[in-house]
């Protein structure tokens, strides 16, 4: 197997390469294999699958190795930002832009990095057992509970192969047998297998959302009916609980009226039409919010305007030209265009601002 140039996640290994000269540089490992010739029929396809699998192997460990050294470097030159400031001639954006990288693709790196270096501190896993994960597998190990690292972390110690299917595979299967908001009907067909902890987590996540009053109804369901269809109907149901009582925390509108929420929701549950209403609620919700920042900047263009035209004069007959224009959007009446010029409609709105 070729061997990694950095084959430790300490400091010590990135500062003997940072001494090497060029030469040295180059006579480092390099990957180099002797692929399977495709067109060789003698060649069997176990044998020819366990040797690219190898070469695979053997990529994704260099890539893994590579990927957490670049996320470190990364790091430091933002942390560096952050300490100096952003007038410091080696800014991260555009340190970032000199190597032609996205801001996405640096804090995926770097996300990288520090789920390798919590891993390293809260575990006993030796460096070369981290040759073992996934990029994925990696950030998911470090995301999941002590319980779940440690079972991954074992498994690696063994020399198995960690994806991170396997890793949410077991956050799954940890969250159904320890949360205290499945019933026990549900755990013991998790247990058995017999209801998979896939559908499950997403469950709890969600009921973790409500209030007690409507966990202990949705417990009661699925301790009646511990089954598939059942927890994908009340993780469905419980989402739109989860949406409804959101948005009606955050519609100001609700709390001049006599609307009684709760009410409401027991009427769109007994109808079978929580989810609409929860999209309504969600709607106005996103409207009174569009309202507000519509008023600030119809304020902000209002004020500009009338500063424009009170340091202009006959002399600027262009830039008066452009107040006129737009005097549509900066009146208490505004005026909008919809749609091209063959199907144009008008939208009027008018702002009336009192105290």
């Amino acid at each position: 197997m070729v061997e990694s140039p950095v084959s430790s996640f300490d400091e010590e290994p990135a500062q003997k390469l940072e001494n090497l000269d060029a030469g040295e540089l180059q006579s480092l490992p390099e990957l180099n294999f002797q692929l399977p010739d495709p067109e060789d029929e003698e060649l069997s396809d176990e044998t020819f699958q366990e040797q690219v699998d190898t070469a695979w192997r053997i990529c994704d460990r260099f890539d893994l190795q590579t990927d957490i050294w670049r996320g470190r470097i990364m790091r430091v030159v933002r942390d560096r930002e952050k300490k100096t400031g952003d007038g410091h001639r080696m800014g991260f954006l555009n340190w970032l832009k000199e190597r032609e990288i996205s801001k996405s693709q640096a804090y995926s790196l770097i996300e990288l990095a520090d789920s390798a270096d919590k891993l390293l501190a809260n575990s006993e896993l030796a460096s070369d057992a981290i040759n073992h994960f996934s990029k994925r597998a990696f950030v998911e190990t470090a995301k999941a509970s002590p319980e779940v690292q440690q079972v991954v972390t074992d498994a690696a110690k063994r020399g198995d192969r960690i994806t991170q299917r396997e890793v949410r595979q077991l956050a799954d299967e940890w969250t159904a047998m320890s949360s205290d908001l499945l019933p026990e009907e549900a755990k013991e067909k998790a247990a058995d297998q017999s209801l998979p902890p896939r559908y499950l987590a997403p469950l709890v996540k969600q009921m973790e959302k409500l209030p007690e009053s409507h966990q202990t109804a949705l417990q009661e369901n699925l301790a009646q009916n511990p089954n598939t269809e059942t927890v994908k109907n009340i993780t469905s149901e419980a989402r739109n609980l989860s949406k409804y009582l959101d948005a009606a925390a955050r519609i100001r509108a609700l709390e001049d009226s006599d609307a009684d929420v709760e009410m409401a929701l027991e009427e769109a549950m007994r109808l079978d039409c929580l989810g609409m209403a929860s999209d309504l609620l969600n709607q106005a919700a996103q409207l009174e919010q569009a309202a507000v920042k519509l008023h600030g900047t119809w304020q902000r263009l209002s004020g500009l305007a009338d500063r424009l035209y009170v340091e202009t004069g006959a002399s600027t007959p262009h830039l008066r030209s452009l107040l006129s224009a737009i005097e549509k959007l900066s009146q208490e009446n505004i005026e909008v265009s919809l749609g091209e010029a063959e199907n144009e409609r008008t939208v009027r709105l008018r702002i009336i601002d009192s105290d």
